[in-house]
């Protein structure tokens, strides 16, 4: 008699050579699976809840390979959430961390740094749906989102100090540039938890519901971004992120840059952007108007002669 399996649970890897040819399965711990009714909006799921999601190898292998199969043509935002009640993303697997090497921890880490750089490097724009705890790797993984939505038991926290080391992916610099040196500085000092309602205020949360779902907050916003045209979108992303690596006159310039990218799309793919995204209403705006003063043309030439 077969055994049921979830799909998006699990995957079943057959190993040839194995005894009896039995098959080994493997929990899918991170995927990425298009939102159902929100055409463009992809979700990045973590699903490892004997760990608390913690950032483990199998994870992280996983969570990469989601990433790079992620359909950049289609996508217009990706939300990333966790399966685990009350956990967001523990941070790193401390268990596996144990058993490592001084390399392999560095390499490790360097991985680790990579894959959240990636998804900062990401062309479209990224959410963090954080509604329980995110520590240390956790944290850093939600700045690595362009935004982040926090729930009632968000929680936010970089304690690496206290286990006598310091972020390594990515947390003394994201964090700063986020919410201000001073700010990040305390937060990395103290290892202290931050909760939802500070997160709003010091900028580390864009929003923020003490009573309701993270998950349809989020949806809901990541619903708003979809209506805007996509190339729009990753221009505006690409003109702020590189603008803000520079001075403000060379700002201007990246800003320049995006805005001519825009402008010279090809106008079917231009078009195509427009009734994509329900913006087809300014083309018959105009071309309404253009019909109504040739309609008027000859009324004013026949006045005009009287």
């Amino acid at each position: 008699m077969g055994i049921a399996v979830n799909p998006r649970l699990l995957v079943i890897r057959h190993h040839l050579g194995q005894r009896r040819g039995l098959a080994t399965v493997t929990q899918v711990q991170a995927s990425i699976e298009p939102q159902a009714g929100i055409p463009g909006v992809y979700t990045l799921t973590l699903n490892r809840p004997e760990a608390k999601n913690s950032l483990g190898r199998q994870l992280m292998t996983q969570l990469r390979e989601a990433l790079h199969g992620l359909k950049l043509d289609q996508a217009k935002c990706l939300l990333i959430q966790s399966n685990v009640a009350g956990t967001f993303c523990a941070g790193a697997d401390l268990k596996e961390r144990a058993a490592m090497t001084p390399e392999e921890g560095g390499e490790f880490v360097k991985m680790l740094r990579a894959t959240f750089s990636t998804i900062a490097d990401l062309p479209v724009p990224t959410i963090a749906v954080v509604d329980g705890y995110a520590i240390g790797g956790g944290t850093e993984l939600a700045l690595a989102a362009d935004l982040r939505v926090a729930g009632p038991s968000a929680q936010f926290s970089l304690r690496e100090t206290r286990l006598g080391i310091i972020p390594g992916a990515g947390g003394t610099q994201r964090l700063p540039r986020l919410i201000g040196r001073s700010k990040a500085k305390e937060m990395i000092f103290t290892g202290r938890f931050v909760g939802p309602a500070e997160a709003l205020n010091i900028g580390l949360a864009d929003q923020m519901t003490m009573s309701g779902s993270a998950e349809q907050l989020a949806l809901e916003l990541a619903a708003q971004i979809a209506q805007a045209a996509p190339i729009a979108l990753r221009s505006a992303k690409a003109a702020i992120n590189e603008g803000l690596e520079t001075d403000l006159a060379n700002g201007m310039k990246v800003e320049e840059q995006q805005y001519a990218k825009v402008l010279g799309s090809s106008p079917a793919s231009l078009f195509c952007q427009l009734a994509t995204h329900r913006c087809f209403c300014l083309l018959a705006f105009a071309y309404g108007m253009l019909n109504l003063l040739c309609a008027c043309l000859p009324l004013c030439t026949s006045s005009g002669s009287m």
